[in-house]
């Protein structure tokens, strides 16, 4: 027996005992399977009317136009038969190559062999046929309301990524080489990282994204200097250790949205917002919210309001005894901002000398892409689950956002993790991804049917806190900063509702990349640049027209605009008073609190 023979022989044998440890590890995927308590159908799909409404409108179009569904059918086959015969007569003149390809570019079918394997050409081809096909039938489709021709589109498009060839074992040629290459040892080893993320969220499905072993919470993230100096059932304020000898008189008091943790703005020390904020000689103050279990399923809006921004910003002054602060809110902290002013104007309090708004929505006249979800079947579903289950679970709503971006968040990173057998990258803002929060039932049900859906904050107002809450009580000076390309909170919208307040001061400004890269864009990294206008009129396309582009971040031309409403300089404030004495160190205890499952 030759040598080759015997290498051969061995690496046979290791593959055998590799698919063997695949079918053991099947019957261990089973097991975790059959205690899989699934989720409610309301939440996995829209209601059966909505399909059936597309299909009757599709027959109905080719009752009224066959001609055009013919010619849409016979330009498909033209083009699938096409292909394959290109690909035989290759073989048969003995090439073995692709035919020639004119399909559009995709990153997903990077590998050199779908270019230049005939097989695996053919079948990417004839996917991306199939895909145009489907995207032009629902596009012609007639009879439909917007909502409803949104969410086919939105629907069929999910069918589309999720059928793609490199989503199969057997037509992805990256798999295959990698088990070919590895005895099998990538499936074995992919096959154990599905198991193990099915086993850490009770059978439901969420790829893990990063790499959790890399990082802990106050080692390598999260680690700017601070104190826990006030805590109630709501959140935990920590007041950071200033880096200059003098510090600006107003306090500043941060607000991030408590669907995550507030430490998006404390990853690492170089692209740590807070750390650069201390930097300019602000006291800072930054809520860390709670990570509600099913005891909190009766806090309401109003609760945020009252026991959380009202709360923070009174202790805040009382700490640095100032009669004033500034605000900032993120995402739908931004929101709830809006709704406090609102309460504070009806109240007389001019606690808030400014508010700067990141990436807020407050005008959901346009539910944009979210528009699949916020229609009343897949509503009730929630409020159905809230019921049960007294909080709107986080793997819910990650699941929900990971949809928005199906084939980054979820198809690229499972075809690493399960089909290669690849650990999750160390990745400290994936891990945040991750590291999601709750929302209280009551709470997760007003914002959805009172803010999103019925879109009462810019209407007639909404019932809040024995007040009625509208946009246009908003009168303290304000900074709006949105993302260009943010597919959660449009810039486009967030400018709709900025130009309803009634604040005589405003300033907007547009930074390039999205929801999180470009809030967190530290100067240093000189990155992203972004966009001015002090002309606030109009419509937001008329408002890009006339912008001017700067390079780089958006922080410096913040902290020039928050500077002038901050005050003279006084010497540095130590965290924590007599009054206010320290609880503990930050990051505090209420961020280390894991999502309840």
């Amino acid at each position: 027996m030759t040598t080759n023979e015997t290498e051969s022989g061995e690496k046979m044998e290791l593959l055998n005992a590799n698919l063997a440890k695949v079918e053991e590890l099947s019957l261990r995927l089973a097991e975790v399977m059959g205690h899989h308590k699934p989720l409610r159908n309301e939440l996995n799909a829209p209601e059966p009317e909505v399909f059936m409404t597309a299909a009757t409108a599709y027959w109905q179009n080719m009752l009224n136009d066959p001609g055009k569904m013919i010619e849409n059918q016979l330009d498909l086959w033209t083009k699938s038969v096409k292909g394959f015969v290109d690909a035989q007569n290759l073989i048969l003149k003995g090439q073995f190559a692709a035919p020639q390809d004119d399909t559009p570019t995709d990153r997903r079918f990077s590998h050199p062999m779908w270019k230049t394997h005939p097989y695996f050409n053919l079948v990417k081809q004839q996917y991306m046929r199939n895909a145009e096909a489907i995207r032009k039938s629902v596009g012609e489709l007639e009879g439909l309301s917007g909502k409803d021709k949104q969410r086919i589109e939105y629907f069929s498009s999910q069918i589309i990524d999720m059928m793609a060839p490199t989503n199969f074992l057997g037509t992805n040629p990256e798999v295959l080489e990698k088990a070919v290459a590895t005895e099998g040892q990538s499936l074995v080893d992919g096959l154990e990282n599905l198991i193990a993320d099915l086993e850490s969220n009770n059978g439901e499905l969420l790829v893990k994204l990063a790499d959790e072993n890399a990082f802990e919470i106050g080692r390598n993230i999260a680690t700017a200097p601070g104190k826990v100096v006030y805590r109630n059932r709501m959140f935990e304020l920590l007041q950071f250790t200033p880096t200059t000898d003098t510090v600006h008189e107003i306090p500043l008091v941060v607000f991030p949205p408590w669907i995550n943790k507030y430490y998006i703005l404390d990853l690492k020390e170089q692209n740590s917002m807070i750390r650069w904020c201390v930097a300019q000689g602000y006291t800072v103050f930054v809520v860390s919210w709670i990570n509600p279990d099913r005891s909190y399923s009766d806090v309401g809006m109003e609760d945020y309001i009252t026991e959380g921004f009202l709360e923070a910003i009174a202790k805040v002054k009382s700490i640095c005894d100032q009669p004033k602060v500034n605000a900032v809110g993120y995402c739908i902290a931004g929101t709830t901002l809006h709704l406090t002013l609102s309460l504070m104007k009806q109240h007389g309090d001019t606690s808030v000398n400014s508010a700067t708004f990141f990436t807020t929505l407050t005008d959901f006249s346009d539910q944009g892409e979210f528009t699949p979800f916020l229609q009343d079947d897949f509503i009730d579903g929630i409020d159905e689950e809230v019921e049960e289950e007294g909080i709107l679970r986080s793997f819910i709503m990650q699941r929900t956002f990971s949809f928005l971006r199906s084939n980054d968040l979820i198809y690229g990173p499972a075809i690493k993790s399960y089909m290669m057998g690849e650990a999750p990258p160390a990745f400290d803002l994936l891990y945040w991804n991750g590291d999601g929060s709750g929302l209280p039932g009551k709470m997760a049900h007003q914002y959805l049917r009172e803010l999103c859906q019925s879109n009462k904050f810019v209407g007639d107002g909404v019932e809040l806190c024995g007040k009625t809450l509208k946009i246009s009580d908003v009168d303290v000076p304000i900074c709006a900063v949105t993302c260009e390309t943010d597919h959660i909170a449009r810039w486009r919208d967030c400018f709709h509702g900025f130009q309803q307040t009634k604040s005589r001061s405003k300033t907007f400004i547009v930074s390039q990349s999205g929801h999180i890269a470009g809030i967190v864009n530290p100067p240093s990294k000189k990155k992203y640049g972004h966009f001015t206008n002090k002309k606030l009129k109009g419509t937001a396309d008329e408002w890009m027209e006339g912008a001017t582009f700067h390079e780089g971040s958006w922080w410096p031309r913040w902290d020039t605009w928050l500077s002038q409403k901050s005050g003279s300089q006084i010497p540095k404030r130590t965290p924590g008073t007599s009054d206010f004495p320290v609880l503990g160190d930050a990051p505090g205890t209420y961020v280390l609190k894991k999502a309840t499952k």
